[in-house]
């Protein structure tokens, strides 16, 4: 491998686009809607491609150990054994459609959105990761025909659940809740017939927001507007379950100061930006210094979707920044 400068490292990005191409194989299949091919490799049924990364840290050198989790570490032996770990890695399960105290982390991943590509850089240095909140909220209303029962009369859990909707994005166009984003990505009514008043309807509620303070008040607030959508409508019922929170989670300013010169150094624009989406590296930030490396997505920054898409060049570039940076922390240390 060669690089710009001595300690900045270029990897063999065919070889590279080969391995994720080949990793891609296992748990693909073809989705008719897009006439795309996606990869559908869930946890525990990923044994294939566990076998496949296990394969490849031995064919490396590397000393490899599976915890009782099931997480796979490889260890490459620096020249001080005993010194703290410096540690890269992710997941290689999918969603359905798509010892010592480590001393620094740092991980590579595309993006998931727009901002790279809108500014025309090639990687992102990721600053941290915003506050999530989700919840699934159950409307019990009342069935009735849809000819026959006058509107005065029904309880129409269908009705509720668009007016939660609405809400949720007057939240966010007001600006009180600061850079708030709010989806309802799940909306199921029951019985689901076009003929009958929706007696029941179940809808999830994805909060986001890289101020807690501000978060919370959205969640305070969207609570107070269930209850007033319950009482104002007789024969309506709502109840909400809290299905995961986490709170926002800034990476280390020496580990990003890191991953910016390894941009630099080889010749690679590059901005800072948050994260939108969960990762791995914001539960390792409570152990050690973390922070993230983002190369571009294509399709608009598409995600969780068969259209999801780097190029190998921007995959090798994000790879050449991330090995770069391993390098310099395990030797130097964070500046």
């Amino acid at each position: 491998m060669t690089g710009p400068t001595p300690d900045a490292i270029t990897v063999n990005g065919h070889r590279l686009w080969q391995s994720l191409m080949g990793l891609a194989e296992i748990g693909a299949y073809d989705d008719e809607r897009t006439g795309l091919r996606g990869v559908n490799r869930l946890a525990l049924t990923d044994a294939a491609g566990r076998r496949q990364v296990i394969g490849w840290m031995e064919q490396a050198g590397l000393t490899v150990r599976i915890d009782r989790m099931g997480n796979i570490y490889g260890r490459r032996e620096g020249t001080d054994p005993t010194a703290a770990p410096v540690l890269t890695g992710s997941h290689i399960d999918s969603v359905a459609t798509a010892g010592a105290p480590p001393y620094a982390y740092v991980e590579c991943h595309i993006e998931q959105g727009p901002v790279l590509a809108e500014n025309d850089v090639q990687i992102g240095v990721v600053t941290g990761v915003q506050g999530i909140s989700w919840q699934e909220i159950t409307i019990h209303g009342r069935a009735a025909h849809a000819g026959t029962t006058p509107t005065r009369l029904r309880a129409d859990a269908g009705l509720a659940a668009a007016r939660i909707g609405v809400h949720l994005r007057a939240m966010v166009d007001s600006g009180t809740y600061g850079e708030l984003r709010a989806t309802v990505g799940h909306l199921a009514v029951h019985p689901d017939l076009t003929n009958i008043v929706p007696a029941r309807a179940e809808l999830t509620v994805d909060l986001r927001n890289p101020d807690d303070v501000r978060m919370a008040r959205a969640e305070e607030d969207l609570a107070a507007f269930l209850c007033t959508l319950e009482n104002g409508t007789p024969g309506l019922t709502l109840t909400a379950r809290r299905m995961a929170k986490t709170a926002y989670v800034p990476f280390d300013e020496s580990v990003q100061k890191a991953i910016a010169q390894a941009a630099d150094d080889h010749g690679l624009e590059h901005i800072s930006l948050l994260s939108g989406a969960g990762h791995d590296a914001q539960e390792i930030a409570a152990l050690c210094p973390t922070a993230m490396v983002f190369v571009r997505g294509e399709y608009d920054g598409i995600s969780h979707n068969p259209r999801e898409y780097s190029t190998p060049e921007a995959c090798a570039h994000g790879v050449d920044v991330l090995a770069t940076t391993l390098l310099r922390l395990a030797t130097q240390g964070p500046s």
